[in-house]
């Protein structure tokens, strides 16, 4: 497995777009597959925010995650943002949200962020407990309840 920036295989964009409208699309009123390619254009990036990690074998798009700027605006104050964390069905359980998520931290690090936050359903924290992220508050946003954690960098 390859981990790539969106901006080095931009052929996975409408990949990529697929799985975040079909997961997530209904949470934005008028959304729609064309609106959620176009917002992954600004993700064509190498070395500044945002930017889009993928995770890549033998030319299959196997998942990916997104380094971002203020994805919830209840706090305008939080800047930087791990989002968009979806490995494709098939592929799960084979730590490659883990894989992303480190290379995602990396990169954040690499640009000088000194803490992350994000915002997953799982109100226990999930996936991102076991890696190291702390809660700070479940809140709902956008009609769901979400416990929204962060995570010191060394930069």
């Amino acid at each position: 497995m390859e981990l790539q920036l969106l901006a080095e295989n931009k052929q996975a964009l409408p990949i990529v777009a697929e799985w975040y409208f079909t997961e997530w699309g209904y949470l934005r009123e008028s959304n729609s597959l064309a609106k959620t390619r176009e917002s992954l254009s600004d993700y064509l990036n190498t070395d500044k925010i945002p930017l889009l990690v993928i995770a890549v074998d033998s030319g299959e798009i196997l998942g990916a995650a997104q380094l971002k700027y203020c994805e919830m605006t209840i706090y305008p104050e939080k800047e930087h943002w791990l989002g968009g964390v979806y490995v494709s069905k098939s592929h799960r359980g084979k730590k490659i949200a883990e894989a992303i998520i480190d290379r995602i931290i990396s990169l954040a690090e690499q640009l000088g962020v000194s803490k992350l936050y994000l915002q997953t359903e799982h109100l226990d924290g999930g996936l991102y407990s076991c890696l190291g992220w702390n809660p700070i508050e479940k809140v709902t946003y956008c009609g769901l309840e979400v416990l929204v954690m962060e995570r010191e960098l060394t930069v």
